[in-house]
């Protein structure tokens, strides 16, 4: 029984990972594109200052998980090439 509540743990763990990651991550990406659009079509040829703040903060978040994501996948590479040691490798 414990066998089985620890692998629907992991298995939840999993599921809301792809979950964030699957359709979070490119849905932040559309709402960046969502309101980096509103922030050039404003009246008067001048930037809404909050579309862009947004757009520019939905940006930083995709680009902060993908590069997060390059050094998890080579932190391996990164201990034993470079002795960096990230992410408890």
């Amino acid at each position: 029984m414990r066998t089985l509540l620890s692998n629907l743990t992991d298995l939840g763990q999993v599921t809301i990972a792809a979950v964030i990651f699957g359709a979070g991550l490119p849905a932040i990406f559309a709402f960046g594109i969502r309101f980096r659009a509103e922030a050039e079509t404003a009246d008067g040829g001048t930037p809404r200052q909050v579309a862009l703040a947004v757009s520019t903060l939905c940006f930083s978040i995709v680009m902060a998980a993908v590069v997060i994501g390059v050094l998890f996948i080579a932190k391996g590479f990164l201990a034993t090439r470079l002795g960096i040691h990230l992410f408890g490798a």
